[in-house]
């Protein structure tokens, strides 16, 4: 019986491991180019919002971070000039976990896009 090497691996090694910043970027980009001009409109924004993840979480898997557990969470709402407070709470291995988020604001609304990778052990 021959089994994968790969399967047993407890760490990733470098070129694999999530790398908060290459997220951060990305979520920049995908960021900008999808609300740039949008106006807020709350009939539209829980498909904005989930159609934002769920690029953000594709680009994410393209990016070639395997064994990673992806998880993206984009939170969107009318900027009225009210603050805001969010916050997240994680239980994970410090050595191969990690976590990127990026915020856009226009004159109409903000959104905060937080990206989880959790590596599959």
């Amino acid at each position: 019986m021959e089994t994968d090497a790969s399967s047993y691996l407890i760490r990733p090694n470098y070129k694999h491991k999530f790398k908060a910043g290459v997220a951060k970027e990305y979520m920049r980009d995908i960021l900008r180019e999808e609300l740039s001009g949008v106006q807020y409109n709350p009939e539209e924004i829980p498909t904005l919002s989930r159609s934002l993840a769920d690029t953000i979480k594709n680009k994410l898997k393209a990016a070639g971070f395997e064994r990673y557990k992806l998880i993206v969470q984009v939170v969107m709402g009318e900027q009225r000039g009210e603050g805001v407070k969010m916050a997240a709470r994680c239980l994970w291995d410090a050595d191969t976990d990690s976590y990127a988020q990026e915020m856009y604001v226009n004159d109409s609304l903000f959104c905060v896009a937080a990206a989880f990778g959790v590596y599959y052990y």
